[in-house]
């Protein structure tokens, strides 16, 4: 009995796992996108979903501020980057799990997670925008 409960968790487990990849944002580092900022690509949509408040205290220079709980009645200031990527942040990164799943179910696919959040962004001495 206890291996056949063991077989079943594994099962569900691999089950679940290909869904919540295809679910989360593609990480990408604090340096890449301080260097592709710096050139001025404008293949690269930076979204800072804190709070206003959050985003009034420094961010990424560059970031559009939407909320992750506003995004899904605010996706028309987005319309623009639908075939941009995206570069996702909030303090700690579970924000950006919610806003993912907000942009994947409205057809955005080039979702980035910035890698550490703002806590490593900060970490690595990067300049802030107020």
């Amino acid at each position: 009995m206890k291996r056949l409960l063991h077989a079943f968790a594994l099962c569900a487990a691999l089950a679940i796992a290909p869904q919540a990849l295809a679910q989360s944002a593609t990480p990408i580092e604090p340096d890449a996108v301080l260097a592709r900022s710096a050139k001025q690509d404008t293949s690269l949509v930076i979204v800072d979903v804190r709070s206003p408040a959050e985003f009034a205290e420094g961010h990424v220079p560059g970031a559009r501020n939407i909320p992750h709980d506003q995004l899904a009645a605010r996706l028309a200031e987005l319309r623009d980057a639908k075939d941009k990527d995206i570069v996702l942040y909030c303090r700690s990164g579970r924000r950006v799990e919610l806003a993912t799943e907000t942009l994947r179910g409205a057809g955005f696919e080039k979702l980035l997670h910035l890698k550490g959040d703002m806590q490593q962004w900060l970490e690595a001495g990067h300049p802030l925008a107020k």
